[in-house]
């Protein structure tokens, strides 16, 4: 019995605090808040709570006003005219555009325009519609054998005379070519002078 002491007592000196030896030789001094486990690894009551990820930084909201000027287009208006020759167009007034001022809210996102409201719609100028005349009168269409103005019919006699028309010329009217219409009756070059 006296060898068996001695051997528990050396198991019972390596099993206090302070008796373990590294592996070198050099003495270890373990702490109560030590919880290595035996292979070396942190047991799971020394590992650290793990920290939840940073939470990402809320992106900033801002809104600002800003205003937008546009044209408004003018029409244009026809309208008849019985003073122009048929076919022939005539501006009787000029258009004007308008303009308008469009104020908007405009909302960014972390620097990023991420949405665009219309809050208000003001009219500075309206605008005034071009006027076009187009003539409704039927072209008069002239014989080149007489100066001056004698229609092109089946027939033309002179105005106030005896002929029976269907068109009429009132005089005098020379006549530079052929006196196709027999206006010139007595041969003077002058037609439908009396």
């Amino acid at each position: 019995m006296g060898r068996l002491f001695p051997v528990i007592a050396g198991i019972g000196a390596m099993l206090t605090l302070g008796a373990c030896t590294e592996p070198n030789g050099e003495p270890t001094t373990a702490s109560p808040t030590d919880t290595t486990a035996a292979s070396g690894t942190p047991s799971a009551a020394s590992r650290s709570p793990t920290t939840s990820a940073a939470a990402e930084p809320t992106p900033s909201v801002a809104k600002r006003t800003v205003t937008r000027t546009r044209t408004i287009p003018y029409r244009t208006i026809k309208v008849n005219d019985p003073g122009l020759a048929k076919g022939e167009t005539r501006v009787k007034r000029r258009g004007v555009t308008g303009l308008k001022v469009l104020t908007y809210e405009v909302t960014s996102t972390g620097g990023t325009v991420t949405g665009r409201r219309l809050v208000r719609e003001e009219i500075r100028r309206k605008p005034v519609a071009r006027i076009i005349a187009v003539g409704t009168k039927p072209a008069r269409r002239c014989d080149p054998n007489y100066s001056g103005c004698v229609p092109i019919a089946r027939d033309v006699d002179c105005a106030g005379g005896s002929g029976d028309g269907p068109a009429y010329v009132s005089g005098p009217v020379r006549v530079i070519g052929s006196d196709v219409y027999d206006l010139d009756r007595d041969g003077d070059g002058i037609a439908c002078d009396r």
